[in-house]
């Protein structure tokens, strides 16, 4: 009986996905940026040893890789903070708060199980595939508050304003 390893269904393998960062490109030393990617189940047919195949990646672990020489591991690829009702700068479980000012580099690592079927049912290869996402650039800044007495349009020329 024919039993692949994970370099022969590498080729079935799904397509590298996109990372979002909430905010888009910019954080705030010591506010959370959230990450967001969108794994999902992959099915697809072929021929592996000139035998017909199907095969199937399941997500079963995301994990982000900050730049900063920290990452999180997450059973899903999160959510916006739109899809989870939260304001800006909420902590999330894919979110990260970055220490220091600086431009950082991040991506995530989407971990697939694989499983193949050659007709009477679906059965493990044994393994993790990993797929990369590309990279995406985070501006992190400082930012700064004052306490006023009068917001900005009440006072225009007021500190801040």
């Amino acid at each position: 009986m024919i039993r692949p390893t994970l370099a022969d269904v590498a080729r079935f393998a799904p397509a590298s996905l996109t990372i979002v960062d909430e905010p888009d490109g910019v954080g705030i030393v010591g506010m959370p940026v959230n990450f967001v990617t969108a794994p999902t189940v992959h099915e697809q047919a072929g021929t592996l040893f000139s035998v017909p195949i199907a095969v199937r990646f399941t997500p079963v672990e995301v994990v982000y890789v900050h730049g900063d020489g920290t990452q999180r591991s997450a059973a899903s690829g999160g959510a916006t903070w739109a899809a989870l009702g939260l304001p800006q700068f909420s902590a999330t479980d894919t979110s990260h708060a970055y220490a220091a000012r600086g431009t950082y580099t991040a991506n995530a690592q989407i971990r697939y199980a694989a499983e193949y079927n050659l007709g009477p049912g679906w059965l493990p290869i044994d393994g993790l595939l990993d797929i990369p996402t590309p990279s995406v650039e985070i501006q992190v800044l400082v930012a700064r508050t004052a306490l006023v007495d009068k917001t900005c349009a009440e006072n225009p020329g007021g500190p801040g304003c």
